[in-house]
């Protein structure tokens, strides 16, 4: 099976090579693969799935999040220093807002990591969300897979900040880290308590300089409040610390944290647990996404469906019979 390329021409065989000998141009064009809504494309990267499900699955995965300004970036980049030159393999996905409108992103953030980037161990990938609630790109539980097949062994999923859809990344990851900005008590108002009660760690960050003070009084009102909510995974008290990522403190004190994290739950249990429960909402993800196109690209629901727009905004039929009459019409076609 082959997929044409302006430049060339690659067979499954070639991707699952350059997937699993990690040859970086290879590697690129598979997970642009993967991203592509050709369904040419879409069956071939399947196959390439397939051939390579073996080799995944042996990475601590790691989603971080924050609202615009926390200093994601520069955490990132301190953190992947230290972990690539302790010589681990370290893939980050950026996920970067999209328009709704033309599904284009802004992309140039992550050249930033100008420090990160100079280490051979590590793969950066930015990709944007399309417009996928949860600020994670469609397809990222699929190159997640490909980076595990690649050999790398940590990967970070950073997420466009946006509250309470930040959940969809809980569904994918074994470690969430929610970052802050230093902000005293008053800060705990305008956080979302979604994004706070699925964090297994809270970190405030930019805790130098003058936001010292104020990065300590912004752990202490979070350790308060963290007493009145449920614990993100049992057994586990979210630990809230400060690190000044410009600086670099802190950052072994949270590394040590998520490893302390992973031998918790591979102990008890619910390590692996959640990953099957991740596999379940995987399936049913996916299963959702398909009926839906399939109901949306049905030629005749794209004709009615113009026609019931209108009466529902004249008033003449409710949604719920608008609604009705669309999924009646397309099971008479099946």
């Amino acid at each position: 099976m082959l997929l044409q390329s302006k430049k060339n021409i690659l067979s499954v065989g070639e991707y699952v090579d350059g997937i699993i000998n990690f040859d970086r141009t290879i590697f690129a064009r598979a997970i642009t693969l993967i991203e592509s809504t050709n369904p040419k494309h879409i069956k071939v990267a399947q196959v390439v799935l397939k051939k390579i499900f073996h080799k995944t699955g042996n990475s601590i995965r790691i989603g971080i999040t924050g609202a615009p300004g926390a200093g994601k970036s520069t955490f990132i980049e301190a953190l992947g220093v230290k972990l690539c030159t302790e010589g681990h393999k370290l893939a980050i996905l950026a996920v970067d807002p999209s328009s709704i409108r033309s599904r284009g992103s802004v992309l140039g953030d992550k050249t930033r990591m100008e420090r990160l980037s100079l280490f051979d161990n590590v793969f950066i990938r930015p990709s944007p969300s399309g417009g996928t609630l949860g600020g994670v790109a469609r397809r990222t539980r699929e190159t997640i897979l490909l980076c595990e097949a690649a050999g790398f062994d940590i990967i970070f999923v950073e997420t466009v900040g946006v509250g309470q859809s930040e959940i969809t990344v809980r569904g994918m990851v074994d470690f969430y880290l929610l970052l802050l900005m230093p902000g005293g008590g008053d800060e705990l108002q305008g956080i979302k308590k979604g994004s706070v009660e699925i964090a297994d760690a809270i970190i405030i960050n930019k805790a130098d300089g003058d936001n010292v003070i104020l990065a300590n009084l912004t752990r202490d009102a979070y350790k308060q409040a963290i007493h009145y909510l449920m614990p993100a995974t049992d057994g586990w008290e979210t630990p809230i610390m400060t690190v000044s990522s410009k600086e670099g403190k802190g950052i072994d004190e949270v590394w040590r944290k998520v490893i302390d994290f992973i031998e918790h739950t591979k102990t008890t249990g619910v390590f692996y647990k959640r990953r099957q429960n991740q596999q379940l909402e995987w399936f049913y993800n996916q299963l959702f996404e398909s009926l839906k196109e399939i109901f949306f690209f049905n030629s005749e629901i794209k004709k009615l469906l113009p026609k019931l727009e209108k009466k529902v905004v004249e008033g003449k039929i409710t949604p719920e019979l608008a609604v009705n009459k669309a999924i009646n019409l397309f099971l008479q076609k099946k």
